[in-house]
């Protein structure tokens, strides 16, 4: 669905991307991480057609971009860098050139204008018009931007369902819980470079130990003395364990198991470990590749 080929863009002496290769195939849902500046957006506008690459091949639905993103564009959703609309119209007026409306819920909009949405509606309003069409591809930037936890859910539920009915996914996101919870690959990327891009099954190797749940915390606990390396309300990190022979130990002891499973590491553990700081952070060594490019005057199309 997405590839590219030593994709490079530079402002000026910038270097903001630095030959990514991404394989973004069918049926993914593709998280693409990294920290703030490290060339996400622009790698996304360049797939878009929306900024030209300095050198490099893109390829999006098996065509080259940007010589023909006017055919690719119709099959594609997008929301990049923030949604649009007409803030001097009403939602409903805007929402009547948007039909994709009621799956993100805005079905019920009342008669205010744009202008004096929240920021989570108006996210809402850029993810209906990404789905205007049905696209094969959704690009997304910070989809859950502004919403309310319950609203995030409802997005990645919805994302899920779109996947599953054969809408690829491509999702930039800080929300590395949300990233763990709907996406198949990810590929981060750091100082403009890709350093890595996986099936996310792979990526989370088990750590040793076990979480266990048990409304009988304080019983497990003691039954296991030695074991706990640390307790959070009923939950417990159980070390050098097998989960079925302790979930046997509890059971046999009188205490109840909620859950019990292998810890595994987490996403947010590998993007720090593989980026450090982000690039809005303000070091001596300033300037480096992947900082925020300026504006790119008439760069695009």
């Amino acid at each position: 669905m997405i590839v590219t080929r030593g994709l490079t863009k530079r402002f000026g002496p910038v270097l903001a991307v630095d030959q990514v290769d991404l394989d973004v195939r069918e049926g993914d849902r593709f998280g693409f991480l990294g920290p703030n500046g490290s060339g996400k957006t622009t790698v996304i506008r360049m797939l878009l057609g929306l900024v030209f690459a300095t050198s490099g091949e893109i390829e999006v639905l098996g065509k080259p971009i940007p010589s023909r993103v006017r055919e690719v564009l119709p099959r594609v959703g997008a929301l990049v860098e923030g949604p649009s609309a007409y803030g001097h119209l009403s939602g409903r007026a805007n929402l009547a050139l948007i039909d994709a409306a009621g799956q993100v819920g805005l079905a019920g909009i009342d008669g205010r204008p744009v202008r004096k949405y929240s920021l989570g509606m108006r996210q809402r309003l850029g993810l209906a018009a990404a789905l205007l069409r049905a696209p094969r591809l959704l690009v997304l930037d910070e989809p859950t931007n502004g919403l309310d936890p319950q609203g995030i859910r409802e997005i990645r539920d919805l994302l899920v369902r779109l996947n599953e009915a054969g809408t690829t996914v491509f999702l930039s996101s800080h929300q590395l819980a949300e990233v763990e919870q709907l996406c198949t690959r990810v590929g981060i990327v750091n100082r403009g470079r890709l350093v890595l891009q996986a099936e996310l099954s792979a990526l989370r190797p088990v750590t040793g130990r076990v979480i266990v749940r048990s409304p009988d915390a304080d019983r497990a606990a003691a039954e296991l003395n030695g074991q706990v390396a640390s307790r959070d309300g009923d939950q417990l990190v159980v070390t050098g364990t097998d989960p079925a022979a302790l979930n046997a130990r509890l059971v046999t002891a009188g205490l109840r198991v909620i859950e019990i499973r292998p810890e595994r590491s987490s996403l947010e553990d590998l993007v720090l470990e593989l980026t450090g700081p982000g690039a809005d952070r303000i070091d001596r060594d300033a300037g480096q590749p992947g900082d925020h490019p300026p504006p790119a005057t008439g760069d695009a199309p």
